[in-house]
């Protein structure tokens, strides 16, 4: 298993120099985490790919000449312990159930902060799936009802029947006050039974708690139109 404490090599696609250059600067100050190259599109990703050997590669999915999708699924298959991050703007869902399909092992939005940016790298870094926080309940229940992603064989969690129940709102996104208010006890019990919930799920957000539950059959949902 790969140590979290290691110096994580990041090579980033993206065929805006802006957007390099904000992301360049917000690396440049992390700790463990180093940019070794940028690519302006598939191409030029996977050639940067076989020279610098990163850890995780961050790409556009949108890019000339060869797009995010089709690198990342030449990528993950030549490279397969190489973890690719893929950037989506909002409208993009069917985009990122494509880059998932492809071997990516999570997804963020162009305007996700650096708390979120280290947390997926830190992710995909140990093979972990990551989705970033702000994902909608309906690209969750694509991502869920997607046959084809690799999503790590788990039991089933013991969950109490108080802590299906939460799930089961938390499915309907509901809030922690919602909750709450629906179940007649405290905002903080809530949370408590959050964290218990995240823990046994494995899962870093709301958005894996959702997409845990409808893989494990505790939520069914109604179609996604």
């Amino acid at each position: 298993m790969k140590s979290s404490r290691l110096q994580i090599k990041v090579v980033v696609a993206d065929d805006h120099e802006i957007f390099r250059d904000g992301l360049k600067l917000m690396i440049s100050h992390l700790e463990n985490i180093s940019l070794t190259g940028e690519a302006e599109n598939g191409r030029e990703l996977i050639a940067l790919v076989e020279k610098e050997q990163p850890d995780v590669v961050i790409t556009d999915i949108k890019m000339p000449l060869m797009d995010g999708i089709e690198a990342t699924r030449y990528l993950t298959q030549q490279y397969p312990t190489i973890g690719v991050i893929a950037l989506s703007m909002f409208d993009e869902e069917q985009l990122v159930i494509e880059m998932l399909e492809a071997g990516a092992l999570g997804y963020l939005l162009k305007n996700s902060d650096k708390s979120e940016l280290i947390e997926a790298i830190n992710a995909v870094y140990m093979n972990d799936h990551y989705y970033c926080k702000r994902t909608t309940g309906r690209l969750a229940q694509m991502i869920a009802r997607s046959k084809n992603l690799k999503h790590a064989k788990t039991a089933e969690p013991e969950l109490s029947e108080r802590e299906r129940e939460i799930v089961q709102l938390i499915c309907q996104e509901y809030t922690n006050k919602q909750i709450g208010e629906k179940l007649f006890i405290s905002t903080r019990t809530v949370e408590g039974y959050r964290m218990k919930i995240l823990e046994k799920m494995n899962a870093k957000n709301t958005v894996g708690i959702v997409i845990a539950a409808m893989k494990q059959g505790i939520y069914t949902p109604d179609a996604v139109s």
